[in-house]
């Protein structure tokens, strides 16, 4: 891991923000015009586009996409955008009649003063680093983001990736409870002192407790320990996006995302 002791200027957050990407395991990624990933079939499939870099045009590289998005058997392509993108190709994926489906916005703040994140009384929160906590993650997870639940071998392997991320001091997870029950969760990974703050669900019947404010200000609170000095978190504008700004959180701009479906 790297770190860094100094505010991060305004340049390096957009940067930061472009360049991050998930790779689910089991997944499959190719990078050429853009970048591709391909999901697994617990996170319902499908392919998902990014980071274009190409002396293309915006024409040649859906296409390309496209051909690929075939290629894995998936039927679905789903694009998000970025300032960064060169060409930009947002209005070709219109002209083809791609659905928007979703708006993030790209929130960044430093980590200090993580106590002035307002937590009720009644949430406890705990770092994940047992098989029962993941257990625990999933059945959050599963309804919040519609995915197929881990089975024992899945579960295994998420614990073996959450053990790693703590003795590497790359990242950690964070589970929260409400009277005992698991009702939210959050996870970060650590890099030249940025947290990217990532994965946070908190389940539908326990929305407005505080729960999310709960995983946030603990996430802060860690990796403020561990070396990061900026925040830097993509909020739905429909969700967490308000709960963010409110948190001291500032608005760097939206990525948007849009989605082709293949004809049978």
């Amino acid at each position: 891991m790297s770190e860094s002791t100094h505010a991060h200027s305004t340049d390096e957050i957009l940067r930061a923000a472009a360049a991050w990407v998930w790779f689910p395991r089991d997944s499959e990624h190719e990078r050429s015009e853009l970048l591709l990933v391909r999901d697994p079939s617990r996170f319902g499939g499908g392919v998902r586009g990014s980071q274009v870099s190409s002396v293309l045009d915006p024409t040649e590289i859906v296409d390309h996409a496209l051909e690929w998005t075939g290629a894995w058997g998936a039927s679905r392509f789903t694009f998000w955008t970025n300032p960064s993108d060169r060409p930009d190709i947002e209005e070709e994926l219109r002209r083809r009649g791609a659905e928007h489906i979703d708006t993030v916005a790209v929130f960044a703040r430093p980590v200090d003063g993580a106590a002035a994140v307002d937590v009720p009384d009644d949430i406890t929160v705990e770092v994940v680093r047992t098989l029962e906590q993941v257990r625990d993650v999933d059945a959050v997870n599963v309804p919040v983001w519609q995915q197929e639940p881990l089975d024992p071998q899945g579960l295994r392997a998420e614990l073996a990736e959450v053990t790693t991320a703590l003795e590497t001091r790359e990242g950690f997870r964070i589970l929260a409870r409400i009277g005992g029950r698991a009702v939210s969760t959050g996870g970060c990974t650590i890099d030249g002192g940025f947290v990217r703050l990532w994965g946070a669900s908190t389940l539908p019947e326990y929305r407005g407790r505080g729960a999310y404010r709960a995983v946030l200000a603990e996430r802060l609170r860690e990796s403020a320990a561990w070396g990061a000095t900026t925040a830097l978190v993509k909020g739905r504008i429909s969700t967490s996006a308000p709960i963010l700004a409110r948190a001291g959180f500032t608005h760097f701009g939206d990525e948007r995302a849009y989605r082709l479906t293949l004809e049978a």
